[in-house]
C-alpha cells in the first residue's frame, strides 16, 4: 500500500506537478484544495477534498480515513502587487488560516510538513548569490506572511517537535514536460507566460518594468528554476523528514539568473516569433537581482536541478501554452 502524502494547494501549478512526482515516487497524494484559484482537471494522482484548509472538520476527517505520513503546504494567494494593496487578505488567508491548520494537524499527531515558502523573505539582499544565512527583511506582505509561516514552524518545532522543511522558491517556470499539467494564473503575473501570450497575440504586448537596474542590460536578473526540478525537491525534501531528520529551511534556484530581456529573447528564439513589448517604468520594491545559493539543499538532499536550463524552460512553457490556448 502506498504511504500517503496530504497536499493543500494540490490543485494549483507547483502543487499539481508536485502531486506527479509523489506518484511516480511512489506515494498517494490527497489533495485538499479549495479551488479558489486551483484547478480540479489538474488533480491527476490522488483524491481531491474540496475544502478550506481551516476547516477543522474536513482536515480531520481526510486524516481519519486516509492517514497520510505528512503533509506538503502550497495552500496560499501568492499574488505580489495584491498582497500589497490588500494586504488583510493576504494575512488572514496566508497566515492566519496556516496556522489554524498546523494546530489541526499537530492535534493529530502529523507532525512532518514540507512548507512552500519563498525568495520573497530576504527582501532586497545585499548580495547575490542568496545564502541562506542572509538576512530576512521582506518588503511585501506576501514575504512577510511566508517570513511569518516560517517563524511559526520554528516555535512549534521546538515546543512540540513539528518537523518541517521551508524551501525558499525563486522563480518557478516551466511545465510539466510530458505537459499533463500547467501554469494557469488568474490573473498572470509571471513573466514567460506573459510573454508567450504577447508572442500568441492574446496580449497586445508585454512590459518591461525599468531598463536602468544596474544589470548587463538594465533589466531585473531573476534565478528561474523549472517547476518539475521544484516538484522533485519537494519529493525528496518530504523523504528526508521521513527518515528522522532534523528541520531545515532551503533556497531552491539555480545559481544563474537571467534578465527580462534575456527571457524575451530566449522566447523569440524558441518560438521563432517576435515578442511585441514596451518599456514600463520600474515597480515598487522590484530588487535589481535575486539569484539564489543552493548549495546547501544540493548537499543535504542530493538534489541537482536537471531542467532548468533557460530554454528548456521556455519551450516547455510554450508547449504548455499553446495546448492551453488551443494554438497548433
Amino acid at each position: 500500500m502506498k504511504h500517503v502524502v496530504l497536499v493543500t494547494g494540490g490543485a494549483g501549478f507547483i502543487g499539481s506537478h508536485t502531486c506527479k512526482a509523489l506518484y511516480q515516487s511512489g506515494y498517494l497524494p490527497v489533495v485538499l484544495d479549495s479551488l479558489v484559484t486551483g484547478y480540479e482537471s489538474f488533480v491527476k494522482w490522488g483524491p481531491l477534498i474540496k475544502a478550506d484548509i481551516s476547516d477543522a472538520h474536513a482536515v480531520k476527517n481526510l486524516i481519519a480515513q486516509y492517514k497520510p505520513v505528512a503533509t506538503v503546504h502550497f495552500a496560499a494567494f501568492i499574488n505580489v502587487g495584491e498582497s500589497v494593496t490588500n494586504p488583510e487578505k493576504y494575512y488572514a488567508n496566508n497566515v492566519v488560516k496556516s496556522l489554524q491548520f498546523f494546530e489541526i494537524l499537530r492535534q493529530c499527531e502529523l507532525n512532518k510538513i514540507v512548507f512552500s515558502s519563498t525568495a520573497a523573505v530576504y527582501g532586497n539582499p545585499a548580495l547575490n548569490p542568496i545564502l541562506e544565512t542572509a538576512v530576512l527583511n521582506p518588503i511585501n506582505p506576501y514575504g512577510v506572511g511566508k517570513y511569518c509561516i516560517e517563524r511559526i514552524l520554528q516555535d512549534f518545532d521546538k515546543a512540540y517537535d513539528f518537523r518541517f522543511a521551508a524551501l525558499r522558491y525563486f522563480n518557478a517556470a516551466g511545465s510539466d514536460p510530458d505537459q499533463e499539467v500547467g501554469e494557469a494564473h488568474v490573473p498572470e503575473t509571471h513573466l514567460i507566460p506573459l510573454v508567450l501570450d504577447a508572442v500568441l497575440g492574446k496580449r497586445p504586448f508585454v512590459t518591461v518594468y525599468g531598463q536602468n537596474y544596474p544589470t548587463s542590460d538594465g533589466t531585473c536578473v531573476r534565478d528561474y528554476i523549472h517547476v518539475a526540478d521544484l516538484a522533485s525537491a519537494h519529493v525528496k525534501a518530504l523523504e528526508h523528514l521521513l527518515q528522522g531528520n532534523p528541520s531545515f529551511q532551503a533556497n531552491l534556484g539555480t545559481g544563474k539568473g537571467y534578465s527580462v530581456l534575456e527571457v524575451i529573447d530566449a522566447v523569440q528564439r524558441v518560438t521563432q516569433k517576435k515578442v511585441p513589448m514596451q518599456t514600463g517604468p520600474r515597480r515598487e520594491g522590484d530588487p535589481s537581482h535575486l539569484v539564489a545559493d543552493s548549495t546547501f539543499v544540493q548537499n543535504l538532499l542530493g538534489w541537482t536541478p536537471r531542467l532548468s536550463d533557460l530554454d528548456t524552460l521556455v519551450a516547455h512553457a510554450w508547449q504548455w501554452r499553446k495546448q492551453e490556448r488551443g494554438v497548433r
